[in-house]
């Protein structure tokens, strides 16, 4: 198990470096002037030597790399253009409604999802699991930016339970910022509860074909049993994938969501920055953004070899 998670681990560092020098490279191959392009066409030429020096635009390319790269590893992410202030200070208060955010949306699309892939596989064919499926296809269809619309609508203005947008932050207290976030919440974990409800079924219907899952069956054990100590288990792995890449998408995807209900979050600085041509912070928060997905997916790495113990034992 050791081994295997060194490897997965070196996999994951050399990734990151990779992807490092992907995003730096691409922002620095954008045409023209980085300092000119951040400060307009319109810009005098003495204040875009000031901006050049300031960040550094007119060293060589190697030295800018290598001084952003051990910038990152100490926490220093550089300072915005248009804020006048650190780029971690803006991403750590950005994060901080993202991060709930996208944690609420994976544990409601969980909830939601694996007891109706259960329910569905256990009856398959039937009525029942073709409502279910149905249901979960329509989710799929319906956009998360209409039906948090529809959300607004229902919840803020007609029965007036809950906030319409906005985050009152969390040292206002933890419920009224925990109330801000169930609405967007709600709309995130629609269709991605509706997509892993769907790989969870078809992951189901494979494993209770197995010869083994049928062997249990011939013993006695009953279906119930088979289902939840027996299938299930075997079935996570596809489902894992599926919750390690929601999770990814949450984090980076809500765009769309948090411009809907007002929300300072992550998708909403990256939109910001590119609309105000500020690329440090986009540097800063998509390689963060990378980085995160490749943990991500580290763990997701590691729950397999949890799950499925030969992953690793026969290494």
């Amino acid at each position: 198990m050791l081994s295997y998670a060194s490897k997965r681990v070196s996999v994951g560092i050399v990734t990151l470096l990779a992807a490092s020098i992907i995003v730096f490279a691409v922002l620095e191959i954008v045409p023209g002037d980085p300092a000119r392009l951040m400060l307009g066409m319109n810009a005098t030429e003495d204040a875009v030597r000031t901006l050049q020096e300031q960040m550094g635009f007119n060293q060589p390319l190697i030295s800018r790399y290598f001084s952003w790269l051990g910038g990152l590893l100490t926490g220093d992410f550089g300072k915005s253009y248009t804020y006048s202030v650190p780029v971690f200070d803006l991403i750590k208060e950005r994060v901080a409604v993202s991060l709930p955010l996208a944690l609420i949306s994976l544990a409601l699309s969980t909830v939601i999802a694996i007891p109706v892939g259960l329910f569905s596989a256990s009856r398959r064919g039937s009525i029942a699991d073709t409502a279910a499926m149905g249901a979960a296809q329509i989710g799929i269809a319906i956009p998360n930016f209409w039906f948090a619309l529809l959300l607004v609508y229902v919840f803020a203005v007609m029965l007036r339970l809950l906030p319409a947008g906005g985050f009152t932050g969390w040292e206002n207290g933890l419920w009224p910022s925990i109330k801000s976030l169930i609405l967007p919440s709600i709309a995130l974990a629609l269709p991605q509860a509706s997509i892993l409800a769907r790989v969870t079924r078809s992951s189901l219907l494979d494993v209770l074909g197995e010869d083994y899952i049928r062997t249990a069956r011939a013993k006695g054990l009953s279906r119930r049993r088979v289902l939840y100590h027996h299938a299930l288990r075997n079935a996570l792995i596809p489902v894992l994938t599926i919750l390690g890449m929601q999770f990814s998408f949450l984090l980076a995807g809500t765009i769309i969501v948090e411009n809907v209900f007002y929300l300072p979050g992550l998708g909403r600085l990256v939109f910001q920055a590119i609309t105000q041509r500020d690329l440090i912070v986009v540097e800063g928060v998509v390689i963060l953004l990378v980085a995160t997905v490749i943990i991500v997916n580290l763990v997701v790495d590691l729950a397999y070899a949890i799950v499925d113990p030969r992953l690793w034992s026969r290494r």
